[in-house]
């Protein structure tokens, strides 16, 4: 039997963002206030995931043993240095939340079953890395408050109330929503990034935050005069203003997670992979004899 396993570990580190080949000014207008000398530091929180087959003892692999080979390979090496000093591979690239996780997985994949590389540089910024070459996943994670009714115009208050319950309710309720999105690109193999991280976080503060925070969704948002909005509504409004803004910073969004509450959640992903996954179940349909 095949099973996945995750271990989490955790570093303290400080980089800087800041290449010699540009100037000050270069350097500031990229970077912005990640370029001050000498550096800011981050608690890191690392999670590997690796895959195989259960033991006779019911384990994938001896958690001692992986707990050891982290701190060898790079916990140790990593926890209070400055980043950009301690380790080769960062004299090339810079050491972004994104190559860095890209680096550890190429630091403990001869060692360990790795699949997955999670890298978290604080709550709201982390890394996803597969080991698919310099194909990396960046997630930001951000909120906005406000309410909502759910109710349909064509249908009556009580069909309404029979299907929205409490949410039906004229004068509508609040939330503070939770949104998480979710990038996809190659990294930069000088700038260790994926996309402008502060284009990136102004894109969804333009698009999203600012027109959505502290706004009766019904009656502020124009696309939900006619469109009811729940959680999964609001997700797939969120993918369609977020879409080309993406595009436009070279990168492809790949994922919108909307937490309405600790209790409800919901996921959509980008139209280009909806497609593709429709695309193939249309030619290999799954059947119960398979």
């Amino acid at each position: 039997m095949k099973c996945i396993i995750d271990r989490r570990a955790q570093f303290s580190a400080s980089h800087r963002y800041w290449l010699p080949e540009l100037s000050e000014a270069e350097n500031f207008e990229r970077f912005g206030a990640c370029a001050r000398s000498p550096g800011h530091g981050h608690n890191y929180v690392l999670y590997v995931s690796m895959a195989g087959e259960l033991d006779e003892y019911g384990m994938v692999l001896n958690l001692s043993d992986v707990k050891q080979v982290i701190k060898k390979e790079v916990t140790s090496q990593l926890d209070f240095s400055y980043l950009n000093e301690a380790w080769a591979e960062f004299q090339e690239t810079l050491p972004t939340t994104e190559a860095i996780a890209r680096t550890i997985w190429q630091r403990l994949s001869p060692h360990l079953p790795i699949v997955h590389i999670q890298l978290f540089e604080h709550p709201e910024l982390w890394a996803d890395y597969y080991g698919n070459n310099m194909e990396a996943y960046l997630t930001l994670s951000t909120h906005f408050s406000a309410a909502h009714r759910l109710a349909r115009p064509d249908l009556s208050y009580e069909k309404n109330c029979e299907i929205y319950g409490k949410c039906a309710r004229p004068n509508g309720h609040g939330h503070n929503y939770h949104l998480e999105v979710t990038i996809k690109g190659d990294i930069d193999p000088r700038t260790g990034m994926i996309a402008d991280l502060v284009a990136f976080q102004k894109a969804v503060d333009d698009y999203v935050v600012e027109p959505f925070d502290h706004t009766f969704l019904n009656k502020d948002i124009p696309y939900f005069a006619e469109v009811v909005p729940t959680a999964e509504n609001i997700a797939v409004h969120i993918r369609a203003l977020l879409e080309q803004p993406i595009r436009d910073i070279g990168a492809q969004l790949h994922k919108i997670k909307l937490i309405e509450s600790p209790n409800n959640s919901c996921e959509v992903y980008s139209t280009a992979l909806e497609t593709a996954v429709t695309q193939m179940s249309v030619r290999e349909p799954v059947t119960a004899e398979r």
